[in-house]
């Protein structure tokens, strides 16, 4: 099969058509090209950021981040055709999240939004800053 000229798709199945911040809701708004529209929390992005220094080097040093239920969005990178960096207001801008990822974030919120209460309150942990 040909490839048709373009930019590369990262094994990005479906790309966004727009992508909006929502400011005054702390959230990220992306409509697909399937028709799919997922609004994500800044504060779930903020969480699940692909950053090593959220994420780790392997899933056992992943770290749990506590006391972001405030943090907002400052302002959005493009990466390439593949990804967006979101700058967040507490200063955290290294994390490169790709379409693909967000997607996943979206299709997947309520399981990942889940576990990370149940691992803030395993670790005593709260969402509301110290």
């Amino acid at each position: 099969m040909k490839r048709e000229p373009g930019p590369p798709r990262y094994e990005t199945e479906h790309w966004p058509e727009q992508v909006r911040l929502k400011s005054a809701e702390a959230l990220l708004e992306i409509l697909y090209d399937d028709g799919k529209c997922f609004r994500l929390p800044a504060e779930l992005l903020r969480v699940e950021s692909p950053s090593a220094e959220v994420q780790g080097h392997s899933p056992s040093q992943k770290r749990i981040v506590a006391g972001k239920r405030a943090v907002g969005i400052r302002g959005l990178e493009p990466v390439g055709h593949y990804a967006v960096r979101i700058q967040f207001d507490d200063g955290h801008e290294t994390g490169l999240f790709t379409w693909s990822y967000l997607r996943e974030l979206g299709e997947r919120h309520d399981e990942i939004w889940q576990r990370y209460l149940d691992s803030l309150a395993a670790h005593g942990l709260s969402r509301d800053p110290s």
